[in-house]
């Protein structure tokens, strides 16, 4: 893996899957917001944000998709784009766009099963869940905060505007706090949601491979494949033993269907 700088200043480059995250939220954010304006009755956060009753009851199957791409308020969509510019450019220059795209989309998608799940056993206990839609890109940053945090916690940030730097672990860490104390207060499904974001976002990092999933379905299609001809050729190799001990001779192979030679100075043995 390349050396990651000590305390990063500067923005990274504006390019790849961090371009595309951040022109998409842009754009969904000024649609909507003419759409409101010339519409002023039309429920855009009801229809496109992730609101689990809906979703089971009303097959919004569309929602867990549309919802990071919610956003409202101009500064808290600057703070949030801003953010997230920095934290996927920052994977970006390491993994790659297409391992970026598909741990955020992992992320959003985390955090929309998490508030499900969240709504599902409430509902199922007695209790009331929160019921106020989840809008904005926040399971998604925060999936690849997490994931800055365990692969790159060495890296130091600076806290704007504070001249004051702090390890990545350690911002991961109290990003990660603060969703649990939020479980106590009146946004649990928000900081559940969160939460579970995080998790997937750590699950994708464990499962797919630095440049990708398609490379980790092809990494798990050979290794199938060669296991499949490994086993061909143990079976093989068992198969040829009972012959030669039926020719009264002997032969043997290794777990691996190799032939095991008895003479250890002979080089013709497979390797």
């Amino acid at each position: 893996m390349p050396s990651c700088p000590s305390t990063p200043f500067a923005f990274p480059e504006f390019r790849g899957a961090t371009r595309r995250l951040v022109l998409w939220n842009l754009s969904s954010y000024f649609a909507l917001l003419i759409a409101q304006l010339a519409f002023p009755q039309w429920p855009g956060k009801e229809v496109f944000g992730f609101a689990p009753e809906t979703f089971l009851h009303h097959s919004h199957l569309w929602q867990p998709f549309t919802y990071s791409l919610v956003q409202y308020g101009i500064v808290s969509t600057l703070l949030t784009l801003l953010m997230l510019w920095f934290i996927a450019g920052f994977l970006e220059m390491y993994h790659g766009a297409n391992w970026v795209m598909g741990l955020y989309v992992t992320a959003v998608l985390g955090t929309a099963a998490a508030a499900t799940a969240i709504y599902a056993c409430g509902h199922a206990l007695g209790f009331s869940a929160e019921g106020v839609p989840l809008t904005g890109c926040f399971g998604g940053t925060f999936g690849l905060l997490a994931v800055i945090g365990v692969l790159h916690g060495d890296v130091q940030f600076i806290l704007f505007p504070f001249p004051i730097s702090i390890k990545a672990r350690y911002l991961a860490a109290i990003f990660a706090l603060i969703s649990f104390a939020m479980l106590f207060d009146q946004q649990r499904m928000s900081a559940f949601a969160e939460l579970g974001g995080g998790l997937a976002a750590l699950a994708y990092m464990s499962v797919a491979p630095r440049r990708g999933p398609s490379l980790g379905l092809s990494e798990q299609w050979y290794g199938l494949r060669n296991g499949y001809y490994r086993w061909k050729r143990r079976r093989a190799g068992r198969k040829f033993e009972v012959y030669m001990r039926s020719q009264g001779r002997a032969g043997r192979f290794d777990s691996k269907g190799r032939p095991i030679d008895d003479d250890p100075n002979d080089k013709s043995r497979w390797n």
